[in-house]
């Protein structure tokens, strides 16, 4: 039987904020890779002649994203590209999930008017992780609802990650608890090649994975680790709220040209 090949691509740019960016998957020593860095070799198993952009930016809210990222990702005239944003936003006292569509319909619509195949994300509940984060439970359902009506009139590719209950195991996530672990990077690119019915993909990102050896902490075990993840990633980041920063300050593209990539 012939195995049809996947489509080819020659030059793919990925905008959005610090996931996209690959915080959470190495650090700003080594560098960071993420998934869209992944996402790319992956790509480029089957398209080896293809160029990669990151634009992403940590910090950075859904209108940033596009006030910043839109023209010079236009400019590079991709042939795919992703655009992952919202989730600062989510996270904002006003928060406004009409606004915030409204932002990444202008990116899919000018990108996809420009002939790119266009990907996106829905997000996962964050509460399974963060208990203290129950009150934006609403507001992801709301942005996801809102993602997936403004991607269909473009044809944008949307991948539903949040369907599946591995997405929330504590081992795909960094000990931040908002950001992707190296697995869990690992696990979005292969979701978007999945979708993106890419040569050897298949669904295995989605099975759960093997029993933990350390069962997690329950009762005040629990109740500690919570407290120490307060102290260490919360207050730090309402304080950057409160003092009108972002972790993003000062901080520009990692990979603003197209660059050849190495397949795997």
């Amino acid at each position: 039987m012939t195995v049809q090949a996947g489509p080819r691509y020659l030059r793919y740019v990925a905008l959005g904020d610090s996931q996209t960016e690959g915080v959470g998957d190495g650090d700003d020593v080594r560098g960071l890779r993420g998934w869209a860095d992944r996402l790319a070799g992956l790509v480029a198993r089957d398209s080896p002649d293809l160029h990669y952009a990151n634009l992403a930016v940590r910090g950075r809210l859904a209108g940033q994203v596009r006030a910043e990222q839109l023209g010079p990702a236009l400019a590079l005239r991709p042939d795919l590209a992703s655009v992952v944003a919202g989730v600062n936003d989510l996270l904002r006292p006003r928060f406004d999930a009409d606004e915030v569509a409204g932002q990444l319909e202008s990116m899919f619509a000018a990108l996809t008017a420009q002939g790119a195949r266009v990907v996106t994300l829905t997000f996962p509940d964050l509460t399974r992780l963060i208990p203290a984060a129950r009150p934006v439970a609403p507001r992801i359902a709301a942005m996801n609802a809102r993602i997936r009506e403004v991607a269909r009139p473009h044809g944008v590719l949307v991948v539903e990650t949040g369907h599946h209950p591995v997405v929330t195991d504590p081992r795909l996530w960094s000990t931040d608890r908002l950001h992707a672990s190296p697995l869990g990077h690992d696990r979005i690119a292969a979701a978007v090649a999945e979708a993106l019915g890419l040569p050897g993909s298949d669904a295995s990102w989605s099975h759960p994975l093997p029993p933990p050896p350390v069962r997690p902490a329950t009762g005040p075990r629990a109740a500690v680790a919570e407290v120490a993840w307060l102290a260490s990633f919360l207050t730090p980041w309402l304080t950057r709220r409160l003092r009108g920063r972002s972790s993003g300050d000062g901080r520009t593209a990692k990979r603003p040209a197209l660059l050849p990539v190495d397949g795997g």
